[in-house]
Protein backbone atom coordinates (compact mmCIF):
# COMPACT_ATOMS: atom_id res chain seq x y z
CA UNK A 1 0.00 0.00 0.00
CA UNK A 2 1.36 3.39 -0.99
CA UNK A 3 1.01 5.87 1.85
CA UNK A 4 2.59 8.72 -0.09
CA UNK A 5 0.85 12.02 0.42
CA UNK A 6 0.40 14.44 -2.41
CA UNK A 7 1.11 18.14 -1.88
CA UNK A 8 -0.98 20.61 -3.85
CA UNK A 9 -0.46 24.37 -3.93
CA UNK A 10 -3.76 26.25 -3.73
CA UNK A 11 -3.67 29.53 -5.67
CA UNK A 12 -0.38 31.48 -5.73
CA UNK A 13 0.20 32.23 -2.02
CA UNK A 14 2.67 29.48 -1.21
CA UNK A 15 4.62 29.96 -4.46
CA UNK A 16 4.91 33.72 -3.80
CA UNK A 17 6.30 32.99 -0.34
CA UNK A 18 8.65 30.23 -1.56
CA UNK A 19 10.19 32.29 -4.34
CA UNK A 20 11.13 35.07 -1.88
CA UNK A 21 13.22 32.68 0.24
CA UNK A 22 16.94 32.01 -0.08
CA UNK A 23 18.08 28.82 -1.76
CA UNK A 24 19.00 27.32 1.64
CA UNK A 25 15.54 28.02 3.05
CA UNK A 26 13.97 26.55 -0.10
CA UNK A 27 16.06 23.40 0.39
CA UNK A 28 14.86 23.12 3.98
CA UNK A 29 11.25 23.56 2.83
CA UNK A 30 11.77 20.77 0.26
CA UNK A 31 13.23 18.56 2.99
CA UNK A 32 10.22 19.09 5.25
CA UNK A 33 7.84 18.48 2.30
CA UNK A 34 9.59 15.17 1.71
CA UNK A 35 8.84 14.20 5.32
CA UNK A 36 5.21 15.33 4.95
CA UNK A 37 4.89 13.27 1.75
CA UNK A 38 6.53 10.08 2.98
CA UNK A 39 6.43 9.72 6.77
CA UNK A 40 3.33 7.98 8.12
CA UNK A 41 3.21 9.79 11.48
CA UNK A 42 4.73 13.19 10.89
CA UNK A 43 6.50 14.54 14.00
CA UNK A 44 4.81 17.59 15.56
CA UNK A 45 8.00 19.57 15.06
CA UNK A 46 7.23 19.49 11.29
CA UNK A 47 3.44 19.49 11.21
CA UNK A 48 0.94 20.45 13.86
CA UNK A 49 -2.77 21.15 14.09
CA UNK A 50 -3.59 24.81 14.73
CA UNK A 51 -5.49 25.01 18.00
CA UNK A 52 -8.85 26.69 17.68
CA UNK A 53 -9.15 26.13 13.93
CA UNK A 54 -11.30 23.82 11.90
CA UNK A 55 -8.75 21.41 10.45
CA UNK A 56 -6.02 23.92 9.72
CA UNK A 57 -2.45 22.69 10.12
CA UNK A 58 0.91 24.39 9.97
CA UNK A 59 4.01 22.97 8.38
CA UNK A 60 6.92 24.10 10.51
CA UNK A 61 10.30 24.93 9.08
CA UNK A 62 13.24 26.11 11.12
CA UNK A 63 16.41 27.24 9.48
CA UNK A 64 19.29 28.75 11.40
CA UNK A 65 17.45 31.00 13.85
CA UNK A 66 14.48 31.67 11.58
CA UNK A 67 11.08 30.08 11.82
CA UNK A 68 8.78 29.67 8.84
CA UNK A 69 5.21 28.46 8.77
CA UNK A 70 3.10 27.21 5.91
CA UNK A 71 -0.60 26.69 6.50
CA UNK A 72 -2.27 23.67 5.02
CA UNK A 73 -5.12 21.23 5.42
CA UNK A 74 -5.80 17.65 4.42
CA UNK A 75 -8.21 16.58 1.73
CA UNK A 76 -9.33 13.02 1.12
CA UNK A 77 -6.84 11.73 3.67
CA UNK A 78 -3.58 11.85 1.76
CA UNK A 79 -3.72 15.13 -0.13
CA UNK A 80 -2.13 18.12 1.58
CA UNK A 81 -3.35 21.49 0.31
CA UNK A 82 -0.89 24.34 0.89
CA UNK A 83 -2.07 27.87 1.53
CA UNK A 84 -0.02 30.87 2.69
CA UNK A 85 3.45 30.82 4.19
CA UNK A 86 5.27 33.42 6.26
CA UNK A 87 8.29 33.98 8.43
CA UNK A 88 7.39 33.92 12.08
CA UNK A 89 8.86 36.85 13.98
CA UNK A 90 7.20 36.37 17.37
CA UNK A 91 5.78 33.66 19.61
CA UNK A 92 2.29 34.31 18.41
CA UNK A 93 1.18 33.48 14.91
CA UNK A 94 -0.24 36.66 13.30
CA UNK A 95 -4.03 36.54 13.24
CA UNK A 96 -4.13 37.92 9.70
CA UNK A 97 -2.12 34.89 8.48
CA UNK A 98 -4.52 32.48 10.23
CA UNK A 99 -7.54 34.39 8.86
CA UNK A 100 -6.10 34.24 5.35
CA UNK A 101 -5.45 30.50 5.64
CA UNK A 102 -9.00 29.90 6.92
CA UNK A 103 -10.43 31.93 4.05
CA UNK A 104 -8.32 30.04 1.49
CA UNK A 105 -9.37 26.71 2.98
CA UNK A 106 -13.07 27.67 2.62
CA UNK A 107 -12.46 28.84 -0.96
CA UNK A 108 -10.67 25.62 -1.81
CA UNK A 109 -13.49 23.37 -0.57
CA UNK A 110 -16.16 25.62 -2.12
CA UNK A 111 -14.43 25.57 -5.51
CA UNK A 112 -14.21 21.79 -5.24
CA UNK A 113 -17.94 21.54 -4.54
CA UNK A 114 -18.71 23.72 -7.56
CA UNK A 115 -16.79 21.32 -9.80
CA UNK A 116 -18.94 18.38 -8.72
Amino acid sequence: MNSQRQIIFYEHYFTDFYLKQTEKVQEKIEYVFKIVRTVQNIPKKFLDHMTGTDGLYEIRIEFESNIYRIFCCFDEGNIVILFNGFQKKSQKTPKKEIDLASKLKKEYFNSKKEKL
